[in-house]
């Protein structure tokens, strides 16, 4: 029996969301319905609403959610009705990465996840009467009340935990962390670099935190939130409307240079600093993503010091072991998410997006 429900549809690129009857398509063997609780506001989101990527419009989006399983399909394992579950990625389950452990780099990742707007085979998961919306954003479209989730973007959670204080993992947050522990793995001593102070860069700091590196650099341009960074675990902060960022960066480092750098801006002029920054062996790590097609200019004698330039997609996570290792850090208080999250009931997105767009939260949370 399809299901209608209420979602946030983009008509057209800019233009802004509208509330909409969709219906959902049945759950396929490896789907299921799920009821959301809450859902967070990502700059993709913002990207693929503006009509700056390819997905198929009118569409629904929406990549952070979080709800509680309402049906199943009939292969589906991992999950029963009733459980709470955040959302995240999806993938195909067995390309060479995804066996790896590394489904962030799934050969099918962009079609299955950015661009396509549909299932794999090519059905829609969703529409309107009777037209085919662009749907399956993240393998959920989480703009909704209800979504047909595929069964890999599906993660059970602890039920004991608010879903509204840990949507975000599903994307941004994992984001940042996965860049602090999955690739950079801070040793003792080390110096990290967080360029951007957003929800993604702020996840970093919070992550550093919990590492052996001793020194943490913020770099914003906005000054409530390097104070917010500071009281999230920066041990530094460099505002970088008002000071050189190499010239602070060498000043804090003792001239060495940072061992590890997260760009999570997408300014290219920006990321070029931060390679310039490090030090011999050091990583920087791209997260920030400009629009497509953009390049950015390298010193190559620079970089024969070891220097490493890293892109990163989605904190490169194994999502069901490590969203859940997130979700006890926040349970405990040592991931302390709700700093940077905003709610906003669903019916206010475009609010939640101006403010977002305006600076003035930094993740917004959709509620249900």
């Amino acid at each position: 029996m399809p299901i209608t429900t209420r979602a946030a549809v983009v008509e057209s690129g800019g233009a802004s969301f509208t509330l909409s009857d969709v219906t959902l398509d049945d759950p396929g063997p490896h789907e299921a319905v799920v009821r959301l609780v809450a859902t967070g506001l990502c700059h993709t989101d913002l990207g693929v609403a503006s009509g700056g990527l390819p997905f198929p419009l009118p569409g629904v989006l929406g990549h952070e959610g979080a709800g509680v399983v309402e049906a199943v399909g009939s292969a589906v394992t991992g999950v029963a009705p009733g459980d709470h579950v955040v959302l995240s990625f999806t993938s195909c389950g067995d390309c060479r990465n995804c066996d790896g452990g590394h489904p962030a780099y799934c050969a099918t990742w962009l079609p299955l996840n950015l661009l396509g707007g549909r299932r794999a085979d090519g059905s829609s998961t969703l529409s309107r009467d009777g037209e085919p919306l662009g749907g399956h954003f993240f393998g959920q479209s989480s703009f909704a009340e209800r979504a047909l989730v595929d069964e890999r973007s599906l993660v059970k959670v602890d039920p004991d935990v608010p879903l509204e204080s840990i949507a975000p993992l599903g994307c941004g947050v994992q984001t940042g962390v996965g860049a602090v522990w999955n690739v950079l793995k801070p040793l003792t001593g080390s110096t990290i670099v967080v360029l951007g102070a957003g929800a993604v860069g702020l996840s970093a700091v919070m992550a550093a935190a919990l590492t052996p590196a001793t020194t943490i650099v913020a770099v914003d341009r906005v000054g409530e939130r390097l104070a917010l960074a500071k009281e999230l675990g920066a041990t530094h902060t460099v505002d970088a409307a008002a000071e050189d960022l190499g010239d602070a960066l060498a000043r804090i480092t003792g001239g060495r240079g940072a061992d590890g750098v997260v760009e999570t801006t997408g300014n290219v002029t920006v990321l070029r600093q931060g390679v310039d920054a490090l030090a011999a062996r050091g990583t920087v790590v791209v997260v920030g993503a400009p629009p497509f097609g953009s390049e950015v200019s390298l010193d190559v004698n620079g970089l024969l010091g070891g220097k490493q330039v890293v892109g990163l997609t989605l904190g490169d996570a194994e999502t069901q072991s490590f969203i859940p290792a997130l979700v006890r850090l926040v349970k405990e208080g040592r991931l302390p998410l709700h700093r940077l999250i905003s709610t906003y009931p669903f019916a206010d997105i475009d609010q939640a997006v101006r403010d977002m767009s305006a600076g003035k939260a930094i993740k917004p949370v959709l509620t249900f």
